[in-house]
């Protein structure tokens, strides 16, 4: 018998390379710390089910390359995503002075009322810390963007950060700010397992 939810909704995993974006899409599925991680070549998918507020979503998650060799490759991933966790290294300002940039093409390629969440992951590094928390706050809030501190390592706020996310996807839907029958969107409603070849025509 196949699984239903009531709504399937696209992710991306996006920042620079070296911020941990594969480790965390790995801690947030399998439920540990992946410690043999290589840098991801092209992009990378995972799915998972989660409750938010007593409606089962599926979350489809493309894990995106962060070196620039592959940024014209993962750019045609980001096309009708609904949601994004946009990952900066809290111990690498290097990573966090390059979010606006990740910033902009996600909002310029994605579904336009794309959700996105700024999670400075390392948080178990804090001794290491080269951004802080107050810093990194003031840049979510002038973006309007959410915020949270991560770590793919502990897995503190990891199911927390997809979780925000896609509840503020479902607030959307429910105010009619986003209709989930609109082409592009990122979102199918009342689908089931095996549904999902057709489902991956989102991207």
């Amino acid at each position: 018998m196949s699984e239903t939810y009531d709504f399937l909704f696209k992710f991306l995993v996006i920042g620079n390379a070296g911020t941990g974006k594969s480790c965390l899409l790995h801690q947030f599925i399998e439920k540990r710390f992946k410690d043999d991680s290589n840098h991801t070549i092209g992009v990378e998918f995972g799915s998972k089910i989660i409750n938010v507020v007593n409606k089962y979503v599926k979350l489809q998650i493309w894990d995106t390359a962060g070196q620039e060799r592959f940024r014209s490759v993962t750019r045609s991933y980001y096309r009708g995503a609904a949601g994004a966790l946009l990952v900066y290294d809290i111990t690498s300002r290097e990573t966090y002075n390059a979010l606006t940039n990740w910033l902009t093409d996600a909002r310029m390629l994605a579904s336009q009322n794309i959700v996105i969440i700024l999670c400075g992951n390392k948080k178990d590094l804090d001794a290491d810390r080269e951004v802080t928390f107050l810093e990194a706050s003031r840049f979510a809030q002038e973006n309007e963007l959410m915020f949270l501190e991560t770590s793919a390592l502990t897995g503190e706020n990891v199911e927390e950060a997809f979780v925000q996310c896609a509840r503020k996807i479902l607030n959307k839907i429910e105010s009619g700010e986003l209709d989930p029958e609109r082409m592009g969107s990122g979102i199918q409603s009342k689908v089931s397992e095996d549904s999902d070849d057709r489902c991956k025509d989102m991207i």
